[in-house]
C-alpha cells in the first residue's frame, strides 16, 4: 500500500513539474521582462526526447554557382551592312552599298570620333559589338547563339539612330528618303522571318536609341523589346518600361579616373558650385533651360553658359564638371539628354530637373543615393535650388560623390565589354523583360478572344 501510494506521488510530482515549465514557457512567450527569457519548454524536457539520428548534409554549391544565371542566348540577324556599319563611312559612295559579308571581330570598324552628338546615341554598335567578340569561359555577358531555335531572343543589329543622323537629321532633307527607305527594307526583312512571325517580333530587341529613330514604320515593331533613351516620343501605347529598356547615352566628355579625382578635399577643390553649359533653345519639357538661364544669374559660384557641342565646347564641359560640386541637368528636347552621364563620368553630383524622365539600370542603382531632383515647378522658384544646394552638408556631398565613383563604370561603352558596364547591364536588362514576353506569346497563343479582361 505505501509502494503504490510513494509511486502516486511520484506521478503527480512529475505532472506538476510538466506543468510549471510549460507554465513559464508560455507566460515567457508573453512577457519578455521575465527571468525566464531564455527557457524553452523543449530544453526542459530534452531529456525526455529520444536520440536523432541525421544524415550528413550535401555539399552546397559555391556563391558564384549559387548566384550564376545561365546566359542570355542571342541570335543576331545577319544583314547586310548598309543597315548598320555602311554608314559609318561618310564617304557617299561607299554607304549606301549593299555588302552582305557577315559582320566579325577583324571587319567591324571603329566607330569614327565626330565633334558632334552622333555618337551619344551610339548604343546600337556596341551591343552589335559586343556579340561579336569572343567569350571566355568565366564571362557572364550573354551569348551569341547561330541556331535560331536556341534563342532567347532575336537582335535586329540595323542602326536606326545613326541612320536618322546620317540620312534624314534635317527631317525636310532629300536625303530623309533613304532613312525611310532603310526602314521599309528592315520592316520588309522582319516580316519574311519565320521567327519574327512566330511571335509577331515580340521576342526581337531593337535599337531606336534617338528619339527620331524609325519614326516612320516605329509603330510597325511596337510589340518588340525596344532600346530607348526615354519615352518622351512613344505614346505609352508602343513603349513603356514593362516590355523595352531605357539605355544611358555615350557620355562625350572624357571619363575622370579615379586616380585623377583621388584628391584628399574634393569638396574644397570643386570651387563652382552648379554647373551648366549647353543648348539653352530646346522644344516641350527643354524650354525650362531659358528659364533657368535667367534666374540663374547673378551668382558667384554658378556657371550657366549657352553653347553648342564643338570639340572646343567639350572640353570647357569636361573641364568644368570635373571643378564643380553639382552639375544641372534639366531636360532637353525629350525628358534625358547625354548631360547627366557626363556630369556621372565627372563626379559631378547631377541635380536632375525633368518631371516626365525615366532612369537606365533603376532596377539595380538608387539615384537618391548619388543625384538630386527637382520638379521644374520647384526650381523656377528664384533662390529656392540654389539655397538647398547651398545647404547640404559637405559629408553628405562627399558620400554622393564616392557613390557617383563607384556607379560610374556602368556608364561606359567600350569593346571589348567588360564586366557591369553599359552594354552589360542593358542586356541583363533585357533579360529581365523575357518572362513578360514569354508571357504574352504564350497567352495569345491560347486565347481566342485576346485581352478578354
Amino acid at each position: 500500500m505505501k509502494m503504490k501510494m510513494k509511486g502516486g506521488k511520484a506521478v503527480v510530482i512529475f505532472l506538476v513539474t510538466v506543468l510549471l515549465i510549460a507554465y513559464y514557457s508560455i507566460t515567457n512567450n508573453n512577457n519578455n521582462n521575465t527571468g525566464f527569457s531564455d527557457l524553452k519548454l523543449s530544453s526542459q524536457l530534452s531529456f525526455f526526447a529520444l536520440p536523432k539520428f541525421t544524415t550528413p548534409p550535401s555539399p552546397s554549391p559555391s556563391p558564384a554557382a549559387a548566384c550564376r544565371s545561365p546566359p542570355l542566348r542571342v541570335f543576331m540577324y545577319d544583314l547586310p551592312n548598309r543597315f548598320n556599319v555602311g554608314m559609318l563611312n561618310h564617304n557617299t559612295t561607299t554607304y549606301h552599298r549593299d555588302d552582305s559579308s557577315p559582320l566579325n571581330v577583324e571587319n567591324l570598324p571603329v566607330w569614327p570620333y565626330h565633334p558632334q552628338l552622333q555618337q551619344q546615341h551610339s548604343v546600337e554598335y556596341w551591343m552589335t559589338a559586343s556579340l561579336l567578340r569572343v567569350l571566355d569561359d568565366d564571362d557572364d555577358e550573354p551569348v551569341r547563339v547561330f541556331d535560331p531555335e536556341a534563342a532567347d531572343v532575336f537582335f535586329v543589329p540595323f542602326f536606326s539612330s545613326l541612320s536618322f543622323n546620317t540620312h534624314g537629321r534635317n527631317m525636310t532633307d532629300p536625303d530623309t528618303q533613304f532613312d525611310q527607305q532603310l526602314q521599309v527594307d528592315m520592316l520588309e526583312f522582319l516580316r519574311k522571318s519565320d521567327y519574327w512571325q512566330r511571335t509577331s517580333g515580340r521576342d526581337h530587341v531593337i535599337p531606336m536609341h534617338h528619339p527620331n529613330a524609325f519614326r516612320f514604320l516605329r509603330e510597325q515593331v511596337n510589340a518588340s523589346i525596344l532600346i530607348v533613351a526615354d519615352f518622351g516620343r512613344f505614346p505609352k501605347s508602343m513603349s513603356t518600361l514593362q516590355k523595352d529598356v531605357v539605355a544611358p547615352y555615350k557620355h562625350v566628355v572624357e571619363s575622370f579616373l579615379d586616380d585623377g579625382d583621388d584628391s584628399s578635399n574634393p569638396y574644397k577643390l570643386r570651387t563652382t558650385l552648379l554647373f551648366f553649359r549647353g543648348r539653352t533653345v530646346r522644344k516641350a519639357e527643354g524650354k525650362v533651360r531659358r528659364k533657368l538661364e535667367k534666374i540663374l544669374q547673378g551668382y558667384d559660384d554658378v556657371h550657366f553658359e549657352a553653347s553648342y557641342a564643338t570639340g572646343e565646347g567639350i572640353n570647357a564641359s569636361t573641364q568644368g564638371m570635373r571643378s564643380s560640386k553639382f552639375c544641372l541637368h534639366p531636360a532637353g528636347d525629350t525628358p534625358s539628354s547625354n548631360r547627366l552621364f557626363d556630369a556621372i563620368v565627372s563626379h559631378c553630383v547631377p541635380v536632375i530637373i525633368s518631371d516626365h524622365i525615366e532612369l537606365p539600370f533603376e532596377s539595380e542603382l538608387d539615384y537618391s543615393k548619388f543625384s538630386l531632383f527637382f520638379s521644374v515647378n520647384d526650381a523656377l522658384v528664384p533662390g529656392y535650388m540654389v539655397e538647398h544646394l547651398r545647404k547640404i552638408p559637405e559629408n553628405e556631398w562627399l558620400l554622393m560623390w564616392a557613390r557617383l565613383k563607384e556607379i560610374a563604370h556602368h556608364f561606359e561603352y567600350q569593346f571589348p565589354p567588360k564586366k557591369d558596364d553599359a552594354v552589360n547591364m542593358i542586356w541583363r536588362q533585357v533579360r529581365s523583360k523575357v518572362p513578360a514576353e514569354r508571357l504574352a506569346v504564350n497567352r495569345n497563343r491560347r486565347l481566342t478572344i485576346p485581352d478578354w479582361w
